[in-house]
């Protein structure tokens, strides 16, 4: 039973994406091109060479951690949409620290120092929507959507006016000290910030699966009143799960500040961000850590060969952002039946208007026989 139910979850997050690879490879077949030539540039290029799949797991390190965050709330039924926000916090704070702090200091404890400050930032930035969620069963989906727009423009304020660095062409902050810079491995981009990123992810899977904190989250996500009925002290349940969200999500704009960006831009976080990359990497790995890392991998695998589509072919890169748009549409129903449980109400309704039509048909047997 056990194996059939993990079957049906696999199968429950293959059927989005081979949806969108089928819809993807009809768009390449339309302007001319072999989908399957196509797809095979994008998978060899960023998964069988050793630069490209060094490069792809260094593009995945914030975004398990980001997945990750999602998870740890969402499967509690705790639908935190503040993870980019904590993304946005983390990174703009550490990237601060690491340009301001002295470059004197050892470059282990600096990088420390900065990944500490992007976590603290990270779980300060929930710290209210948990609050309003724990004690006031305010919606944390609204709370934190609004409270993202609002720290967007805090942080445009902040980096177009006191952070800004003057020497720039365009609106950024200073360049982080060399000592805060995590150094490439290799000639890829891989950097020792994929490691924490997978000792981060090696807690959350024994916490989530192993763990007291594991099965009350599992019990809250299934039945909120009954985990409160049987003493798990549901509102500071709430509060640590958002918080430990905040600090994945801190972390991973920690990490991505001294890894990749250096330092803060208007769209440091991309588009549409890494805590929306990592909601799709939650769904598509069914909230789970193992699923959040293969997803993870595969995510980054499509922006990595992406780069690589138009040297090699003549399709447009832009396809792998139809194929992202696609697993988000097909998704997006997947997470709509999560929240509001479309499918038992289908079924529900189904049932009601078969049991209807019986009784229908009943009654007219019924008065077919008296009249006979």
């Amino acid at each position: 039973m056990k194996a059939r139910t993990v079957g049906i979850r696999i199968l429950n997050s293959l059927i989005p994406v081979l949806l969108a690879f089928v819809v993807g490879g009809v768009v390449i077949a339309s302007i001319g091109e072999n989908p399957v030539e196509t797809y095979w540039i994008l998978i060899s290029k960023s998964l069988l060479t050793p630069k490209g799949f060094l490069t792809t797991l260094h593009y995945a390190a914030p975004l398990i951690l980001t997945g990750l965050a999602i998870a740890v709330n969402f499967k509690a039924g705790i639908y935190n949409m503040g993870v980019e926000g904590s993304v946005l916090l983390g990174g703009f704070f550490a990237g601060i620290a690491g340009a301001y702090l002295p470059a004197t200091l050892d470059p282990t404890m600096l990088k420390l120092l900065c990944l500490l400050v992007g976590i603290v930032c990270g779980m300060l930035y929930v710290v209210v929507p948990a609050l309003l969620k724990a004690y006031f069963h305010v919606d944390e989906m609204v709370v934190t959507l609004m409270l993202n727009y609002a720290l967007a423009k805090v942080l445009e304020f902040l980096s177009t006016g006191v952070f800004r660095d003057q020497g720039a062409g365009y609106v950024c902050t200073p360049t982080i000290s060399d000592g805060a810079m995590f150094q490439r491995i290799s000639s890829a981009k891989l950097t020792p910030f994929f490691f924490i990123s997978l000792a981060a992810f090696v807690v959350m899977f024994f916490v989530m699966n192993h763990s007291k904190l594991g099965f009350e989250i599992t019990a809250m996500g299934k039945n909120v009143e009954f985990a409160d009925a049987m003493g798990m002290r549901v509102r500071r349940k709430i509060i640590v799960l958002m918080l430990i969200s905040g600090a994945l999500a801190g972390l991973a704009g920690a990490g991505y500040m001294l890894s990749d960006q250096y330092h803060y831009t208007l769209s440091f976080s991309g588009d549409p961000g890494l805590g929306w990359d990592g909601m799709l990497i939650a769904l598509l790995g069914n909230h789970s850590p193992v699923g959040i890392l293969i997803a993870a991998i595969f995510y980054a695998a499509l922006k990595t060969g992406a780069d690589n589509i138009n040297l090699y072919s003549s399709v447009p890169k832009e396809i792998v952002t139809v194929i992202q748009g696609l697993i988000i549409l097909f998704l997006a129903v997947k997470l709509l039946d999560e929240r509001f449980g479309l499918r038992d109400r289908a079924r529900k309704r189904i049932s009601r208007r078969h049991s209807a039509a019986q009784t229908s048909a009943g009654v007219v047997s019924d008065n077919n026989a008296g009249e006979a």
